[in-house]
């Protein structure tokens, strides 16, 4: 977070900037003052603080404190640790522990609200309206994309998940305005991927990309219709499987799935929900096998 403020040092206007070397100058003391006393030691009114948190890309002070705050308190080094040949086992546990910690914590603070806000009203209004919702991945992201169908199916929402290269294709083809395409790539640059979001682009569907910012994938969201939730964080694919950002995916994919569970709760989908789940219960084995000698008309034990 701090590097990147820093980085964008010379973008601001020069009272904004005053407001940044501000904070880098003592970024715990400036996510606990008031604003009238960042305002007087950076020379500046108090609205051009606010202004500030909004062009680093925050909604406000408000907003950029909290994430402050959890950027410059956590315990857990935003740093990825990579793992190596000759590792022990405790090493092995503690690296991927930590890169996992910590890139759920480096994407808690760069999250962009507004992006995700816009997914979730995008996802609400085709479920509201009976509309498709389609998850396409392949490999490790067709993971995802199936976790995500399955949170989906139980909000009563149309949804399907297409890990198959030509059925991602058709299933593209038959979108429509108002369906959601919501496209999980670690790279952004599998040629499948690219071709759906392209096709689900030109039949007027919304396209929500789970993916790197900078991508080719990220750039097929552009405009105001389609929305890119960027995924970044530092990981050696080469040398053993992507399990950070299969974790992100997942994370995001939770943080839609609540979003839009919290929009839809309407008189009958939270009935339907304990309903499905007093069914699940029922085909759950709660008696004891029995014992040697044991007869088939014994009471099973709770």
């Amino acid at each position: 977070m701090l590097d990147r403020i820093r980085a964008s040092i010379p973008a601001l206007p020069p009272a904004e900037q005053r407001v940044a070397r501000l904070l880098l100058a003592d970024p715990r003391s400036f996510a606990t003052l008031p604003v009238a006393e960042l305002a007087e030691r950076s020379h500046v009114s108090k609205p051009t603080v606010v202004r500030f948190c909004r062009s680093v890309g925050y909604d406000g002070l408000a907003d950029f404190k909290l994430k402050l705050a959890g950027s410059v308190n956590e315990g857990v080094p935003f740093v990825h640790r990579a793992v190596d040949e000759d590792d022990k086992a405790g090493d092995i546990t503690v690296k991927v522990i930590d890169n996992a910690v910590a890139a759920l914590l480096r994407y808690r603070n760069a999250a962009a609200g507004q992006a995700v806000e816009r997914a979730i009203k995008a996802l609400v209004r085709a479920g509201s309206e009976g509309r498709r919702i389609e998850f396409y991945g392949v490999g490790n992201s067709g993971i995802v994309a199936q976790d995500a169908q399955h949170k989906f199916f139980r909000l009563g929402v149309r949804s399907s998940a297409v890990s198959d290269g030509h059925v991602q294709v058709m299933s593209a083809t038959m979108l429509a305005p108002g369906d959601c395409a919501v496209i999980i790539s670690n790279s952004g640059r599998s040629k499948d991927l690219l071709d759906v979001a392209d096709i689900a682009r030109r039949k007027g569907a919304t396209v929500i990309a789970i993916t790197a910012s900078g991508s080719p994938l990220a750039h097929e969201v552009q405009g105001p219709q389609h929305v890119l939730l960027a995924a970044d964080h530092p990981e050696d694919a080469d040398r053993y499987s992507p399990m950070v950002s299969r974790l992100l995916h997942l994370l995001i994919v939770d943080i839609l799935t609540t979003g839009v569970a919290l929009r839809l709760s309407s008189a009958g989908l939270r009935p339907l929900l304990a309903e499905m789940k007093k069914n699940l219960r029922l085909r759950r084995y709660v008696g004891a096998a029995p014992g040697p000698g044991s007869s088939d008309n014994s009471p099973s034990t709770p």
